[in-house]
Order: structure tokens, then C-alpha cells, then sequence
């Protein structure tokens, strides 16, 4: 599914390793040919997008869209939703939870700090591929996304 006119770069944010690598493997195979970078938590992915502690002397591309976990160490993922959508630089980055949890209270209130989606994990490698190819089809293909979704974090 290469859209050459509209590559994002998709910021995974979850503390899992197995899920990052199922996450990134069930993009492989779906072939949602974007760039891909994890970081393990919130306070991580504040880093990442303000250019501080490890990422401040990199180049570091500007997402289009941030796949969030919400339970996740130091700073979880509805810390880090509430800090994004509060910075007026910040908070134009589409924010789609992905997680594994269920409670309606979650979904309220992810909607309510400005999730762009709520997405719950499947269980099965194949549920993930499918809904990485839905993720990847509906947000590369469909959605317009300001130009300045590609420059550099700093």
C-alpha cells in the first residue's frame, strides 16, 4: 500500500516490546510503507517530539500520526495525550489510541483529551495486521495532512 504522495512517519509509543514488534511487523505486513520509530513511554515521547534529552542533537522527522498506548511506565498515555493536545505547536499531530484496554472510561476520556481514534488491540497476530492495514489505509491514503507534518521535531 505505498502511497509515495503521502508518506507519513508513524510515532509508536508503548512500553511492550512484544507489541511494538508485533505492531511494526503487522505494518510490514500490511504494507503500510511508512517510517516507523518506538519509543517506550510517555516521557520518551515527549522527548522525541520537543527535541530533548537523547533526541536533542538528531534530526528528528515530525510525525504525522502517534499510535499511544495508554498504560505505560513514568508517564502513561493519557499523561502524555493531555501534554500534546495542551502545546499549540503539538497538538495538530493526529493522536490514535492503541491499546488493550477496554473500560469505557478510557475511551471517554481519551476522546475528551483529543484522540483522534480509540483503537483496542486485537488479540491475534491476523486482527493486528487487519486493523494496521485499515490504520494504514484510512491515515496514508485518505486523510490530508498539513504539509508541515514532515519537517524535523526541532
Amino acid at each position: 500500500m505505498t502511497d509515495e504522495r503521502n508518506p507519513i512517519v508513524i510515532l509508536l509509543a508503548d512500553d511492550d516490546k512484544d507489541d511494538q514488534l508485533l505492531t511494526k511487523d503487522a505494518l510490514d505486513e500490511s504494507r503500510v510503507a511508512n517510517q516507523l520509530i518506538i519509543v517506550d513511554d510517555g516521557v520518551e515521547l515527549m522527548e522525541y517530539l520537543r527535541g530533548e534529552g537523547k533526541y536533542a542533537e538528531q534530526d528528528n522527522p515530525w510525525p504525522g500520526l502517534i499510535l499511544l498506548d495508554l498504560n505505560m511506565p513514568r508517564k502513561d498515555g493519557r499523561e502524555a495525550l493531555a501534554e500534546i493536545k495542551a502545546d499549540p505547536v503539538l497538538r495538530r499531530i493526529p493522536v490514535v489510541i492503541l491499546t488493550t484496554s477496554k473500560v469505557e472510561e478510557d475511551m471517554l476520556n481519551g476522546y475528551e483529551l483529543g484522540a483522534a481514534s480509540y483503537l483496542t488491540k486485537p488479540v491475534t497476530f491476523d486482527g493486528l495486521v487487519k486493523l494496521m492495514k485499515a490504520v494504514g489505509t484510512y491515515w496514508v491514503e485518505f486523510v490530508e495532512l498539513p504539509r508541515g507534518s514532515n519537517n524535523s521535531v526541532k
